[in-house]
């Protein structure tokens, strides 16, 4: 199994900048893509950005290209999403997700960590 461990949300105003990570154990992630997607009550989850963990090829939502920015550190099986000037649209639980070719559909990823709250204030 593949566990996952977000951190790094909070609360930022407009324009600001937060920086989540998200931790992997267990098996190799050699084959996978990792990917953060976000969630808001009431509205389905929505890809954001993917990373091929070997390759480093990178997949981004249309909301996301110029202000976010995903990375991997490959020792620490670590991914990180780098989000800057932030909008008040972007408030969500991010969540972390892994599998086995995968690409946008949430339904696709086969682990999931615990998500993470980002507030953006107005």
């Amino acid at each position: 199994q593949v566990q996952l461990v977000e951190s790094g949300g909070g609360l930022v105003q407009t324009g600001g900048s937060l920086t989540l990570s998200c931790k992997a154990s267990g098996r190799t992630l050699g084959g996978y893509a990792m990917a953060w997607f976000r969630q808001t009550p009431g509205k389905e989850r929505e890809f954001v950005v993917l990373i091929r963990w070997h390759t480093g090829v990178t997949d981004y939502a249309d909301s996301a290209k110029g202000r976010f920015t995903i990375s991997r550190d490959l020792a620490e099986k670590t991914v990180y999403l780098q989000m800057n000037s932030l909008k008040p649209e972007d408030t969500a639980i991010y969540f972390c997700a892994a599998g086995r070719g995968s690409y946008r559909a949430a339904r696709d990823y086969e682990h999931w960590g615990q998500g993470t709250q980002v507030t953006v204030s107005s």
